[in-house]
């Protein structure tokens, strides 16, 4: 993986009222390890609908997930049910997976379903720029 350190200041940027930009910088950042702690096991997928909008994640963004990672109980997952990939919040206590839109119902892990956790969410990257 090609290491790409970026500038990184040294003041947080508010989002509220504006002020002075600082002109320090303290360090540099490389994203690649700052997102990736894993890299072999590590992939990316983009996001579909809006099941996921309470958590953070619209359609179109980028997911980062690690596969290499034990899913936890209420950890955002990517994980194929019976053939079908899905992203959903894992409910091991109910045995079922829950979208983080109150318009879609939880999906029921049945007795003889096929459920294969292909990894857990660890970052999602939302683009700003209104073209893509």
């Amino acid at each position: 993986m090609k290491i790409l350190p970026l500038p990184l200041f040294m003041h947080a940027v508010p989002a509220g009222f504006p002020s002075p930009a600082d002109d320090y910088l303290d360090s540099s950042l490389d994203l690649n390890s700052y997102l990736i702690k894993h890299p072999a096991a590590t992939y990316l997928a983009r996001a579909k609908g809006n099941s996921m909008e309470g958590c953070g994640i619209f359609d179109g963004d980028l997911l980062i997930i690690d596969r290499s990672l034990d899913a936890q109980d209420g950890q955002i997952i990517i994980a194929a049910l019976d053939g079908q990939l899905t992203c959903k919040i894992l409910d091991k206590k109910n045995n079922r997976l829950i979208a983080a839109n109150k318009q879609y119902s939880p999906i029921v892990i049945g007795e003889y379903s096929d459920l294969i956790i292909e990894g857990v969410v660890i970052h999602s990257v939302r683009y700003h720029v209104l073209s893509r």
